[in-house]
């Protein structure tokens, strides 16, 4: 079962000293064992208005992130409180409190627009949190939004096409909450009553003019158009009016604050259990704690090198760890069932081979769940590698047991046997059929023991081998037979072995081509369940695309309606561009290019077997 978090308090996940961002190994300890996929809502605003608060009350508690009553910004670099969700079976809830925004005492203002870069980054549901009311002033402080497109890439080249790369942005930026503090304004606009989400859009209306200042006042409002196409509004009157309550809040109990208050903080954290969503990657990649935890090292990582963090490069950079863990889990959960569910010695190969069918199936399961952007199947080609090889070795330990058992059980039935010759029985008149019947008879008991496995006829033939030159001597020593008796002895003798030895080469090709069958049926199996991913995965692009189609005409025709036609117009290129997207996935075939190279690629790890007979199994797999 999935793993989930076990936090008391918040701790610290990204630390800041103005200078330099670091990444607090204990709470990366905390992610790494989160198996469960993550709902993370981050929160930033100015410092001092109240952003810890909402996220104590998002983690059903008082106290936990730090509240301050000075003028001085309580939390440093980003912390983070791992609950479980409260509504989400199996999932966690990441609530991560940002620094405040514009601290006078910060050295390096970069600080903040990286603490906002990677708060946007790590979160599926952001929250921007400031005070009194959404005008002017307030929308100049989110300055930082501008700069988004100088602090994130999606793609680590330039586009051939000419696109704009934070075109993408909207595929995998968060929604937008903006939290309004100490709200004292009546939602009417006109006159007429409005809702929160009214009043939102109605602030991020363009300004008409084309001035230096109205273009510097259009900026931000065109960005959280532009990148963020949910959106959301909360207005949250005073807590209380009294400002004693106020300096010490975590402490005052719910029946001494203000009810409406309390009922708009009630309305902010229902809404976030019920429509915050799980952390996603492009492609509908879903983000456990333990992704998350290599996402964090990631871009702060590539900061701190002076780079800017790429989605793209993150993404490649979780696939490595995370596909390599995806071959290690399937290859261990393989070696355990086939532990659990082999008895050894089996008694036929197929036997076998059918167990690890199973076994095999239920592996790639595994790996197609953990895995993506597995380019040109490389890790697929390697779990094929290891689970051939853990084959082999399973079919090894099923030999060896075989013949040790086998080996056991003639050597107990020819104890009687061989003491008789030692003891001279069979080296009298007529003792060549006395030591032909006691050998009939022990072939016909050794053929009555039950679950002899596969090295059945090659144990029993080996010792038959053994014993040639002693028959040989009896029936040469018996005074009973004539020459020509002796003679025709002889001839049924070495006919018997031949027989033996056919039956023993006819088992050998029978096993040889049950393997060959086996292997056709694992080739089957990895492009069945390989073209069912990759199904998946496009039906995942094509969703997200749509969306960013969506979205972008939704904007097109908003700035129409509002008189800005030449804004409008620009926005077609990026629109052509996404239905160009949208057209190529829609004509890429799945399976016949991918399960041809796959085919191709898988064979090369398998049991070799001679070419035409490889052929065959790829044609007859393709032709399926």
């Amino acid at each position: 079962m999935a793993s989930g978090p076990n936090m008391m308090d918040p701790i610290c996940l990204v630390e800041n000293d103005n200078e330099i961002l670091s990444v607090n190994q204990k709470a990366l300890q905390i992610l790494e064992k989160i198996s469960q996929p993550v709902v993370v809502v981050a929160i930033v605003g100015l410092y001092r208005t109240g952003k810890s608060y909402l996220m104590n009350r998002l983690a059903g508690q008082n106290h936990g992130f730090p509240l301050g009553s000075t003028v001085q910004s309580e939390t440093k670099g980003i912390w983070m409180w791992c609950v479980p969700h409260p509504s989400k079976e199996n999932h966690t809830l990441v609530l991560l409190d940002t620094e405040g925004l514009g601290d006078v005492e910060k050295g390096d203002p970069k600080n903040d627009s990286w603490i906002f870069a990677l708060a946007v980054l790590l979160c599926s549901t952001f929250v921007y949190n400031s005070t009194s009311t959404i005008n002017h002033q307030a929308l100049e402080q989110l300055y930082y939004v501008t700069e988004l497109t100088e602090l994130i890439q999606a793609k680590s080249s330039p586009r051939p096409d000419g696109v704009e790369d934070s075109a993408e942005f909207v595929s995998f930026f968060p929604d937008f909450i903006w939290a309004v503090r100490d709200f004292t304004l009546e939602l009417k606009l006109n006159g007429h009553p409005i809702t929160e989400d009214q009043y939102l859009e109605n602030a991020l209306k363009l300004i008409p003019g084309k001035n230096p200042k109205a273009r510097t006042s259009n900026l931000p409002r065109e960005c959280i158009r532009h990148f963020f196409p949910t959106r959301k509004c909360f207005v949250f009157d005073w807590p209380t009016n009294e400002k004693e309550l106020l300096y010490n809040i975590e402490n005052v109990s719910e029946d001494q604050l203000d009810p409406k208050f309390l009922e708009q903080t009630n309305n902010f954290c229902s809404y976030i259990f019920t429509n915050a969503k799980i952390k996603t990657l492009k492609e509908g990649i879903m983000v456990t704690g333990n992704r998350l935890r290599t996402l964090v090292v990631t871009y702060v990582d590539t900061i701190n090198t002076g780079a800017v963090p790429c989605l793209e490069n993150a993404v490649t950079t979780l696939a490595q760890l995370e596909n390599s863990a995806a071959v290690q889990k399937a290859a261990e959960h393989y070696s355990e069932r086939m532990a659990q569910r082999l008895r050894l010695p089996t008694d036929t190969l197929q036997e076998l081979l059918e167990v690890h069918a199973a076994c095999e199936r239920e592996a790639i399961a595994i790996f197609m769940d953990s895995s993506f952007k597995d380019k040109d199947q490389e890790f697929q080609r390697g779990l094929v590698e290891v689970i051939k090889n853990k084959k082999e070795g399973f079919m090894l330990q099923n030999e060896e047991a075989s013949i040790k058992y086998c080996q056991a059980k003639l050597d107990a039935l020819s104890k009687a046997l061989m003491e008789s010759i030692s003891a001279g029985a069979f080296s009298v008149p007529g003792g060549h059929k006395l030591y032909r019947k006691a050998m009939d008879r022990l072939q016909q008991d050794y053929c009555q023991v039950p679950r002899k496995g596969v090295k059945e006829n090659e144990v029993l033939q080996s010792f038959l081998q053994s014993q040639v030159a002693v028959e040989k001597s009896i029936l040469q020593a018996d005074k009973a037979l004539t020459e020509g008796e002796k003679a025709v002895a002889e001839e049924r003798a070495r006919n018997e072995t031949a027989e033996k030895e056919q039956e023993l080469l006819r088992q050998k090709l029978q096993e040889q081509q049950q393997e060959m069958e086996a292997q056709e049926r694992s080739l089957q199996e990895n492009i069945a369940q390989l073209t069912e991913k990759l199904a998946r995965e496009r039906e995942n692009l094509l969703r997200e695309q749509t969306m960013m189609l969506e979205h972008k005409l939704k904007a097109q025709e908003a700035l129409l309606k509002e008189g800005f036609r030449q804004k409008s117009e620009n926005m077609s290129a990026e629109i052509n561009h996404l239905r160009n997207m949208i057209d190529n996935t829609n004509d890429e075939a799945v399976s016949p290019k991918a399960c041809v190279s796959t085919a191709g690629l898988l064979l090369s790890v398998l049991v070799p077997l001679q070419r035409w007979q490889l052929s065959y199994c790829v044609l007859k797999v393709l032709e399926e």
